[in-house]
């Protein structure tokens, strides 16, 4: 007798067949992927970073490699790729595989080249996991000795008195100090003559000869120059004041509002494992709790800046709104 099959056992079974393989292959491969984050690392793993061997990026890039080295037991390089404002490596890790073995040093600096640059090859936003933040880094408003002010106030009334006589030096079109500069501008209405360098180190040789009056300069590169009295700081461009310089006013004091400050932090390609990104994150908040790095980074003038993944996530799509407007309103565009 031939056997009885109910519809739903006969006219549904081929489809249930294909959906019940389809279901394991997806959990097989949930697995293997859990797996593999699981076993994390297990070959050495590249932190690319956009800038050149001996600047604090590279500082930083290498004091978080070698942690996570010593707590993983795995090999933690860095690559550098500098050029194009940091972009060259971005696009290198946005198109690596997304297997925790290619990471970012990222930096503010990927928050405005977003709006900079009009054909970049990348999103950073959708191309990019957030893993974890290490630092914060205040600027500095600082002048030559020569400068009639000793205050931003009196900078401000002698800039308005004075248009476009003031110059004030930059690292560069796009370059932190240059992006400092615009938001001063724009909330003060103050208008000086900008100087843009090929760098930091040339804006400060010649901001220390008195051939610019005044810079938005990172702490790491002003601090020693300012306790020899060899630059007057004005400000910090942090919202509040910090320790490293706790005699100096905020920014903010003078105009409501006012905030500028360097993140750095490790990205990894979008559709990373949580697992991979959740270690990441785990082990370099630890690292930021130990005496050790917080000291070290003090000394570049820098905060300690622990932040979970979706923290991070939050931070580089907020600062990617702000310096937007500000690119937009002072209608930069990278050289």
């Amino acid at each position: 007798m031939a056997a009885k099959f109910a519809k739903s056992d006969y006219g549904d079974g081929p489809m249930r067949l294909v959906r019940r393989q389809f279901l394991c292959l997806a959990a097989g491969a949930a697995l293997a992927r859990a797996a593999r984050a699981q076993a994390y690392p297990s070959r050495p793993v590249r932190i690319v970073s956009g800038f050149p061997p001996g600047g604090v990026n590279d500082t930083y890039a290498r004091l978080i490699g070698q942690w996570l080295s010593e707590r993983l037991g795995q090999q933690f390089f860095v690559e550098n790729r500098p050029g194009a404002g940091g972009n060259i490596a971005a696009e290198s890790v946005a198109k690596a595989a997304a297997d925790g073995y290619s990471l970012l040093l990222s930096t503010s600096a990927d928050a405005w080249n977003a709006t900079l640059y009009e054909n970049l090859k990348f999103n950073f936003m959708h191309d990019f996991a957030a893993v974890a933040t290490i630092s914060r880094a205040p600027g500095v408003l600082v002048v030559h000795p020569s400068v009639p002010a000793t205050s931003v106030p009196e900078l401000i009334a002698n800039a308005k008195n004075n248009p476009g006589k003031i110059t004030v030096a930059s690292a560069g079109i796009g370059s932190a100090p240059h992006m400092y500069w615009e938001l001063f501008r724009s909330m003060s209405g103050v208008d000086m003559l900008h100087v843009p360098y090929r760098g930091g180190g040339p804006a400060v040789v010649d901001l220390l000869a008195g051939q610019v009056e005044v810079y938005f300069g990172t702490t790491a590169s002003t601090i020693e120059y300012i306790r020899a009295g060899k630059l007057r700081p004005l400000a910090v461009t942090t919202a509040t004041r910090v320790a490293v310089l706790p005699d100096v006013p905020a920014l903010a004091e003078f105009l409501p509002g006012y905030e500028a400050s360097l993140y750095v932090g490790i990205a990894a390609p979008h559709n990373t494992a949580s697992e991979i990104v959740d270690t990441l994150n785990r082990e370099i908040n630890l690292a930021l709790s130990n005496p050790k790095m917080t000291q070290r980074i003090a000394q570049l003038g820098d905060v300690p800046l622990a932040l979970s993944a979706s923290g991070f996530e939050k931070l580089i799509a907020d600062e990617t709104e702000k310096w937007a407007n500000v690119i937009r309103t002072a209608n930069i565009r990278a050289e």
